[in-house]
């Protein structure tokens, strides 16, 4: 085996390992509001999401085509340089959502791999190797501007709807209605993972496309390759499985107390704004998506809201494009100073080291399925489901 394509295969494993981090860091996106309501049982929910992950990534490929073409300059860059390139964005990527997942913070896992590609972009060939801006729109439009308007929207779009889920069903029984919004939860839950396979797992594809034409294997005008969409799907769809607990106990408990018709006003305003985008090839932030549907149904009912959490998941996302492309640009000059095969491997060896000591310190302070309902100072509540920490 070629120094060459070694340099290839570690690249895809590392992307595929990012897939899988993207997978439990936002399956809180979708099944968050259902666990905490009490419409799924917990691992039913991760369960369901991942599947349905799995069947959204064969749905679309426009969001990976803009990963693949419409960040790097391919025309200034080919062959081991751009796989370097790729395979230290992607470790910035990794890092940062493991460090915001140790924290419990629903950051985007989309801005953390752009970042990082975005970083050692710069690193390796100067601010003009960034497609910022083109015809097909760049980073800056296609990035940077719907990541400030999502939340915002979702917000807006979940106050109004929850305002008028409260403001129809008022007459109608508590037990009754609290019964139905359950069970339109789990439709609405369904299709945001449906919608986050068609989103979020297309941008690995997108990666791992980039590899292939950096390694020649591939032409940038080539069709996705089956076998590419297939592993991803099942890399997002494991990673959901496994459940990103911190995470989803601080946007189903941390932000806002929910209820059922709140949270499914929040699950069908992020499904359709998701959807939306990867119609349109925009890969938006799920998480930053649902975190505004949350909050919108807060203030739709108004209902408390904890905006000390929510002023540290601002800062997250302030923070992630620049922090996981700092990482990036450090992992690149790692690389290229030491050179060929043993360069990637010696960052390859750094991921591991930092993702088991980030493994090694959450045990400090586990938690699962045992208290996913739980936040820090409410009374807590007695276990349904055995401990599955994450």
């Amino acid at each position: 085996m070629s120094a060459e394509l070694m340099v290839l295969l570690i690249v895809i494993i590392t992307a595929l390992v990012f897939d899988f981090t993207n997978g439990f860091h936002d399956a809180a996106n979708a099944m968050a509001t259902s666990i905490a309501t009490g419409a799924l049982r917990p691992r039913v929910a991760v369960a369901l999401s991942g599947v349905l992950n799995l069947i959204g990534a064969f749905l679309s490929v426009a969001v990976a085509a803009t990963v693949a073409k419409g960040i790097v300059k391919l025309d200034e860059v080919t062959g081991h340089d751009l796989l370097v390139i790729v395979f230290a964005g992607l470790v910035g990527g990794i890092l940062w959502n493991l460090l915001t997942w140790l924290l419990g913070l629903p950051s985007s896992s989309s801005h953390a791999l752009f970042g990082g590609i975005i970083g050692s972009t710069i690193a390796a060939l100067g601010w003009s190797g960034v497609v910022w801006s083109s015809d097909s729109g760049g980073v800056l439009v296609k990035i940077v501007l719907p990541a400030l308007l999502a939340p915002v929207i979702a917000a807006g779009v979940a106050a109004v709807a929850t305002f008028l889920v409260y403001r129809i069903t008022r007459g109608v029984d508590t037990d009754k209605s609290t019964q139905g919004f359950r069970w339109g939860q789990i439709g609405s839950a369904s299709l945001v993972s449906l919608a986050h396979g068609t989103n979020d797992a297309q941008k690995t594809m997108g990666v791992i496309f980039l590899a292939l034409v950096a390694h020649g294997s591939l032409d940038k005008d080539d069709h996705m390759p089956l076998w590419v969409m297939a592993v991803c799907a099942v890399a997002i769809a494991l990673g959901t499985y496994l459940g990103g607990w911190r995470i989803i106990r601080t946007m189903g408990k941390g932000l806002v107390e929910i209820e059922s018709p709140q949270g499914m006003a929040a699950e069908s305003t992020s499904a359709a704004i998701i959807l939306t985008s990867a119609h349109f090839g925009l890969p938006l932030s799920t998480t930053q998506t649902a975190t505004g549907s949350i909050l919108g149904t807060g203030l739709g009912k108004g209902a408390e809201v904890r905006w000390n959490v929510m002023g540290r998941m601002a800062v997250a996302w302030l923070l992630t494009l620049p922090m996981a492309g700092i990482v990036g640009a450090i992992c690149w000059a790692i690389a290229h100073f030491i050179g060929g095969l043993p360069g990637v491997l010696v960052v390859f060896a750094i991921l591991i080291t930092g993702a088991l000591g980030i493994y090694l310190w959450s045990r400090r302070d586990p938690v699962g399925t045992h208290n996913v309902n739980e936040w820090p100072g409410d009374a807590p509540r007695t276990a349904s489901e055995p401990n599955h920490a994450g």
